[in-house]
């Protein structure tokens, strides 16, 4: 059965008439590109001429932990240089002595490593970004790797320094060659984001300290630390990009340096009988049995994601929700039926 675009987009317009976020924009494919798109609501509230837009580059989220880190080690992993059940401390030397070094990568992909859940870095480390590398590869775990399943930023972080160890390339510069323009994702790029472009960006949560709106500059505390440029959150993209990326995910084997292996090995669960169910840094969507084979991840900003590699078919939800409250639920409801319409 195919979509019904007029029903999106009564949805979505419905969340902008009841606040759950400025404005949407969205589109839905499979591995062949976009079928369905569309854009509702405001970029911006303070611009109230000005309407919500295909091109609006919008504030990932942790939508960056997909398009970076896992990208990332997935390469890795094809080219060789790891494989999964690595334990850090044979990866990274450095490591050997602190209690990190027994974590594996699968367990940090499937957030089973037992890492601290902490994740505010100037209040535990400093701003300083050796010192906060330092900080996170050493801090004592919380729990023996494997016992619970604990969604945290910190499996990303650590992703991503152990990617730049092992390559010896910065993750910015690491994911932009190997993953981002080979795909041809042009306006994809950490923040903040150059003059140019901020005017099509959709503005995030008010900053008190400046009396404005976040806009072209990360949200996410710990990314701002770093300079804007870390694993589990600071990029920037367009639903346009996104599309790009996923039809790719649906029919790997060229361009980006992912192979169909690796997104068959994370679009299946890897956490047994622990709860809740993972992939690799991929969630079975809720509500759904895992054995359906939708995956998603979503963003704090309000961002969202899908993927089924059973019905090849993707699709992608943008918002700006947090312009107007850090409350989950009106967003997850729309969100949910969402999901359901696009994948019928």
């Amino acid at each position: 059965m195919t979509p019904d675009p007029d029903r999106i987009e009564q949805l979505l317009r419905r969340g902008v008439q009841q606040k759950a976020y400025p404005g949407a924009t969205w589109a839905m494919g499979d591995p062949d590109g976009i079928r369905l798109a569309g854009s509702c609501g405001l970029l911006d509230p303070a611009e109230p001429d000005r309407p919500m837009s295909q091109d609006a580059v919008f504030d990932l989220a942790s939508l960056t932990k997909i398009l970076t880190v896992w990208s990332v080690i997935g390469m890795l992993r094809d080219q060789e240089r790891l494989t999964l059940d690595d334990p850090l401390g044979t990866l990274m030397p450095d490591l050997n002595g602190y209690q990190l070094a027994s974590v594996t990568v699968r367990q940090l992909l499937t957030h089973t490593a037992g890492v601290p859940l902490r994740a505010n870095l100037k209040n535990l480390y400093g701003t300083d970004p050796l010192q906060i590398r330092h900080g996170v590869l050493r801090e004592p775990l919380h729990r023996p790797p494997g016992e619970a399943v604990e969604y945290t930023d910190r499996a990303a972080l650590i992703l991503g320094f152990l990617a730049e160890h092992l390559t010896g390339t910065p993750l910015d510069q690491l994911v932009r060659t190997g993953i981002w323009q080979p795909l041809g994702m042009s306006t994809t790029r950490f923040g903040p984001l150059p003059a140019d472009l901020v005017p099509r960006c959709a503005p995030t949560e008010h900053d008190d300290e400046t009396g404005t709106f976040r806009r072209g500059a990360v949200h996410d505390f710990s990314a701002r630390v770093l300079g804007g440029v870390c694993g589990s959150a600071g990029v920037f993209s367009t639903v346009a990009d996104l599309a790009k990326f996923l039809q790719h995910l649906l029919e790997p084997g060229a361009g980006a340096g992912l192979g169909p292996a690796w997104v068959e090995e994370s679009l299946r669960i890897h956490t047994g009988d622990l709860r809740p169910a993972w992939g690799l840094f991929w969630h079975p969507a809720s509500g759904t049995d895992p054995l359906d084979g939708l995956y998603r991840h979503y963003g704090f900003t309000g961002t969202g994601m899908w993927i089924s590699r059973k019905q090849e078919r993707w699709a992608v939800l943008l918002t700006n929700k947090l312009y107007y409250s850090r409350d989950r639920r009106p967003l997850r409801e729309i969100r949910n039926a969402f999901r359901t319409l696009a994948f019928v």
